[in-house]
């Protein structure tokens, strides 16, 4: 986690998970897009290309954006406490601010 962007990814991904307004793990991730919570989503940057290609179709589908960090899914673990390679963001606000800097 080296750059700038990278730590303002972490900072607000950590308060994010606190306020608990993240969800973890790829299957979670996509019933919240159906649900209609999801305002983002947000891949790691070793997740697989079926799981990249998967959560870009999901958003797609559902009307989400779709971010890649540069956090890998050992960064995640190191933030939240489990490793993910898929997170959605449950807050627009939130997701708001992820775009600023990730989009």
């Amino acid at each position: 986690m080296n750059s700038e962007k990278n730590r303002k990814t972490a900072d607000l991904l950590t308060i994010c998970f606190k306020a608990g307004k993240a969800v973890k793990g790829f299957d979670p991730a996509v019933e919240a897009l159906k649900k209609g919570t999801a305002f983002c989503v947000i891949t790691a940057s070793d997740a697989s290309a079926k799981t990249i290609k998967e959560a870009e179709f999901y958003c797609g589908r559902y009307k989400a954006e779709h971010f890649r960090s540069g956090l890998s899914k050992d960064d995640i673990k190191k933030l939240s406490g489990k490793s993910a390679a898929v997170i959605a963001v449950c807050d627009k606000g939130f997701a708001e601010g992820f775009a600023k800097f990730l989009r």
